[in-house]
């Protein structure tokens, strides 16, 4: 089932097109990867996704209904996002950090239930966060720090789940451990959505996959179909092998290579 649906969208910035005509969906019970060379619009399609971005043409869809013009705090109980690069400027702890997850859930002046303690528990533990939990968000690493933005998404229990570049600061083991993860919201029935760079990870945790460059669709479908050396070549400019382990070779750089206008 498609929870979240791009139609024909189109952004522009100073009158430059940002996305073109773009078109894509993200199914419940799936993992959907965005892949493409930098600049291509992954963060920009996100944030369309989100209602975080003015579109100038095109709708949005969310269980089939028209969500295009409605305000992003609106749409607070069915997203959660994890931003890429997210700074913090502020002494908040992990644990309370983690808490805020419940927000969407809150109605004024609630307090947490037992089924709140629970989710953020949960996503404690998931995250590998106990032994930091009493830790300020400013005395923490970076990629410690984004395990701790993702508890917050995590203990959100809103079914469509996007993230950018969500391992992008961790070491190789909590990059597999947080892609379990996002996998596992995944095999539960939640639609996440996953900007990633490593094409090797891609292949690995991806159901699906939305490759764009020059902020058009270059092409989607399933993940073993889509990031195979032939689609993604000319979308990279380099020429990639497959390994037996199914990882993704980048073997040479093809010259001159331009990334394909709009």
């Amino acid at each position: 089932m498609s929870l979240l649906e791009a139609r024909d969208i189109r952004v522009e910035a100073d009158g430059t097109p940002l996305l073109d005509g773009v078109s894509c969906t993200a199914a419940a019970g799936r993992v959907t990867g965005l892949v493409g060379p930098n600049g291509a619009g992954k963060t920009t399609l996100l944030r369309v996704l989100l209602r975080l971005q003015a579109i100038a043409a095109g709708r949005v869809l969310w269980a089939g209904e028209d969500i295009t013009d409605r305000p992003p705090h609106r749409l607070s109980r069915h997203f959660a996002y994890l931003a890429q690069a997210q700074a913090v400027h502020w002494p908040l702890k992990v644990d309370a950090l983690v808490t805020l997850g419940r927000r969407a859930s809150f109605t004024p002046f609630a307090r947490l239930d037992a089924s709140d303690r629970a989710a953020v528990e949960n996503a404690i533990a998931k995250t590998e966060l106990g032994a930091l939990r009493q830790r300020t968000l400013t005395s923490l690493s970076g990629g410690e720090r984004a395990r701790a933005l993702l508890g917050r998404v995590l203990a959100s229990d809103a079914p469509v789940v996007l993230a950018d570049e969500p391992v992008a600061a961790l070491d190789p083991y909590h990059q597999l451990n947080i892609l379990d993860i996002l996998k596992d919201l995944a095999a539960a029935g939640r639609a996440v959505v996953i900007v990633l760079h490593d094409l090797s990870l891609a292949r690995r945790y991806c159901d699906d996959a939305i490759v764009l460059s020059g902020g058009r669709v270059a092409a989607q479908g399933l993940g073993r179909n889509v990031l195979t050396p032939a689609v993604l070549e000319p979308v990279y400019g380099v020429r990639l092998a497959i390994a037996d382990s199914g990882a993704v070779l980048p073997v040479a750089r093809q010259r001159p290579f331009h990334q394909e206008p709009l």
